[in-house]
């Protein structure tokens, strides 16, 4: 399939209710096909809330909000997704946590063997299909379960905060890993996260959301080469991309002169 593009105008979310909370005012953001694109922002500004509406898990108060250049009006086509909690399910091997996806959509479970054994090879998980969750990591079982997100192929990823349970080590191992993978299927990526290293590391974008009600306060382009090692954090180019957001979150209050977060 095809990779899908986002695009999202004027798009305002209002939860209801007496204390209703407005999540996001005026969004305005292109994410074109095959882009990895990161959301940076502070707790409770709305990112996850746009994931969740670009999924077709809520619904938009107001604007447009297209995938693929179709309206979204309920979960689309093509979506992956995957959250900061691998969601794996603790009776069912890691094979067989794989395949649910294709087991909910009705199709043949046969057809996705060999798409499966590709994906464990992959993400090195090739020895443990058989096992349980219990017997894995907590990054081998976060790339379980974005190999499960990419078992159909999907146009689409969606990974809200997907290492933020992780340890740092592994966080940075999870981010050489995730950029790999991208790098060989080529699905747009929209990526949720509260680091701003992790954040430019992954991103060809990256889209910096304002405090509640969220809005893209600015986009960075990332200008640097493929495929990115870790070495790359301490080079000057990449200090400089992330002095630049640390300056824009210090302009919107977030930060003290320090560089300590104050909200």
């Amino acid at each position: 399939m095809q990779p899908s593009s986002v695009l999202a105008k004027g798009v305002r979310k209002q939860y209801p209710g007496p204390r209703g909370v407005q999540a996001l005012q005026g969004v305005d953001a292109e994410i074109g096909a095959g882009r990895f694109v990161s959301i940076l922002g502070p707790s409770g500004c709305g990112k996850s809330t746009l994931l969740r509406c670009i999924a077709g898990l809520e619904d938009i108060s107001e604007g447009t909000l297209t995938v693929g250049g179709r309206a979204v009006d309920g979960p689309p086509d093509g979506v992956g997704i995957v959250f900061q909690h691998h969601a794996l399910l603790d009776w069912r091997s890691i094979r067989d946590n794989i395949l649910l996806p294709i087991e909910f959509a009705g199709k043949r479970v046969a057809d996705y063997t060999a798409k499966v054994e590709h994906l464990l090879r992959m993400t090195g998980l090739q020895d443990f299909a058989d096992s349980y969750p219990r017997e894995l990591s907590g990054g081998m079982r976060q790339r379980a379960a974005i190999c499960r997100a990419l078992v159909d192929d999907p146009p689409l990823l969606l990974m809200d905060e997907p290492f933020g349970a992780l340890d740092a080590l592994t966080r940075d191992q999870m981010n050489a890993e995730l950029q790999r993978i991208w790098m060989e299927t080529r699905n747009t990526v929209v990526f949720v996260t509260h680091g701003i290293a992790e954040a430019v590391f992954l991103g060809d974008e990256v889209l910096v959301f304002s405090p509640r009600p969220g809005r893209v306060a600015h986009r960075f382009v990332v200008d640097l080469p493929r495929p990115r090692p870790l070495a790359v954090r301490e080079t000057p180019q990449f200090g400089q991309y992330v002095g630049e957001i640390r300056r824009l979150f210090g302009q919107m209050g977030l930060l003290d002169e320090t560089g300590v977060a104050t909200a």
